[in-house]
């Protein structure tokens, strides 16, 4: 019965379905691109996810979005892509990182294990390869030094 049930269906060509181009592999039936905002994203996030890393970025883009954050409006929040550069092709990524580690971590363990937390992520979720991924360590958080992006106490706003 599923033998004659099959027969009977047709596809828009008018064959049987499952017989035209392509119709074994959907792979071949579309295209599939990934931006490279969600790249930067999910990079930004498995980097984060490291024991060591205290933040992401550059000093001047951490003081510069920390200022924003404070702002009403500003965009709310630690930006994920802060510190993250990305080149995508259609089937590789190279990624670029710039972060700042705790002190008294091995610096070079923190490195290999964000390097294979991104590269994991990122070929797990996009099915990219990842060519490389390069890591800049800009900074160490030192136990007494201020968090410049810790949030002062919001005072209420008078209205």
């Amino acid at each position: 019965m599923a033998e004659t049930a099959q027969q009977n269906r047709s596809g828009p060509s008018g064959g049987r379905l499952g017989e035209g181009r392509g119709a074994s592999d959907p792979r071949v039936r579309g295209k599939t691109t990934i931006a490279d905002g969600v790249v930067e994203k999910i990079a930004g996030m498995a980097a984060r996810e490291v024991d060591g890393v205290h933040a992401m970025g550059a000093g001047a883009s951490r003081a510069f979005g920390a200022m924003r954050d404070r702002v009403p409006g500003g965009g709310g929040g630690q930006s994920v892509t802060r510190g993250v550069k990305v080149e995508v092709g259609e089937t590789q990524a190279a990624i670029d990182l710039d972060i700042v580690v705790e002190y008294g971590v091995s610096i070079t363990d923190v490195a290999n294990d964000v390097r294979e937390n991104v590269i994991g992520s990122l070929e797990r979720m996009t099915g990219l390869e990842v060519v490389e991924v390069n890591v800049t360590v800009d900074d160490v958080k030192l136990p007494d030094d201020k968090d410049e992006e810790e949030q002062p106490e919001q005072r209420p706003r008078l209205q």
